[in-house]
């Protein structure tokens, strides 16, 4: 018997909103980075994100730990993080929100030197074309820093090699809980890096002592419970109950979202200039999306040594364990995966 229409409707609407929430983590960084300082704001997300997800998984913790677990987490949550902040406070919210754009391709290349992946070739097309408009959306000048824009580059780059790590990682755990155990990681690392590059924790550059510091910055302090919120729990929950209720095809088609959202309100609410050849790196890098989620992109891959039966792979890069468990990437400054 076939679904009601509106059930079908709302695992889409999820998906929608995901891709949209996932759009406004530079816009709200940028915000929040008046407040806090680029490490400390970090530590701010990690835990105002990961205590209300250890509450939920906390039955499921210690099934999801593990070394290799805690050191990923750090790795791809803590400096992931950390980069993103330190790139965006010396460049525009628009650059920041674009270049996310590269992750794709840097994915797929990741998956495809680990040998754990396959993309097709319109797919590759697709990726080429995006990575090159990131390339002229950051050399095009504007009110935007090259350091800035590398910055975020290195974050978007290790995000990959995160998610491609994560899949091993995932395989026979709960996905909340390992990603509540990775964002206590990355906690514990984040706060000896955020007191050794930023020093003392303050607001708005007064002492956290000094209360009326928190009355003064009111706005910036909820843009960082808003990052923290809009910007992690809601979407990474929607995305996976979407995701676990149609293809990954599908799925994948909505994260593309985040580009656009993003460089929209930074261009509309920030006045981040676009000149011409910032224009066309931006068009370039929609273009690559679509061309890579296109049905076109896809093609047949069949384990290595020719067992078992040949396995889909969707328009991006598909991660594949021992169990040939599909993984999802969930973009943004967390590069976290979600099997399917």
């Amino acid at each position: 018997m076939s679904l009601p229409v509106t059930s079908r409707r709302l695992p889409l609407v999820a998906l929608a909103l995901s891709g949209v929430l996932w759009g406004t983590s530079a816009p709200l960084t940028k915000v929040a980075l008046g407040v806090l300082d680029p490490g400390w704001l970090a530590v701010a997300r990690f835990v105002l994100a990961g205590l209300p997800l250890a509450w939920v998984a906390r039955h499921r913790l210690r099934a999801a730990a593990s070394w290799p677990v805690l050191g990923w987490g750090a790795v791809g949550y803590g400096l992931v993080i950390a980069l993103w902040n330190a790139g965006l406070a010396r460049t525009s919210v628009t650059h920041g929100a674009l270049m996310v754009g590269a992750v794709p391709a840097l994915v797929a290349v990741v998956a495809l030197l680990s040998r754990r992946g396959t993309a097709g070739r319109r797919a590759w097309a697709g990726y080429a074309v995006a990575t090159g408009g990131v390339v002229l959306v950051a050399v095009g000048g504007g009110s935007a820093s090259l350091t800035g824009d590398l910055l975020v580059l290195a974050s978007m780059t290790l995000s990959a090699v995160f998610t491609v790590a994560q899949a091993g990682l995932l395989e026979g755990r709960d996905p909340v809980a390992v990603t509540a155990v990775q964002l206590g990681s990355s906690t514990v690392v984040a706060v000896p890096l955020a007191a050794v590059l930023d020093g003392p924790l303050t607001v708005g550059g007064a002492s956290v002592l000094d209360l009326s510091s928190f009355v003064a910055h009111g706005p910036g302090l909820l843009a960082v419970a808003a990052l923290a919120l809009a910007g992690t729990l809601l979407p990474f929950t929607l995305f996976a109950w979407g995701q676990s209720r149609t293809t990954p095809e599908v799925a994948g088609a909505f994260l593309n979202l985040e580009p656009v959202v993003g460089s929209g309100m930074g261009a509309l609410v920030f006045g981040d200039l676009f000149g011409p050849v910032q224009a066309i790196g931006a068009l370039a890098v929609l273009g690559g999306i679509a061309l890579s989620t296109l049905p076109g992109a896809e093609r047949r891959a069949v384990r290595p040594g020719g067992h078992g039966t040949p396995t889909r792979t969707t328009s991006g890069p598909v991660v594949r364990t021992a169990s040939t468990v599909d993984v999802v990437r969930l973009p943004g400054p967390v590069g976290a995966t979600v099997g399917q």
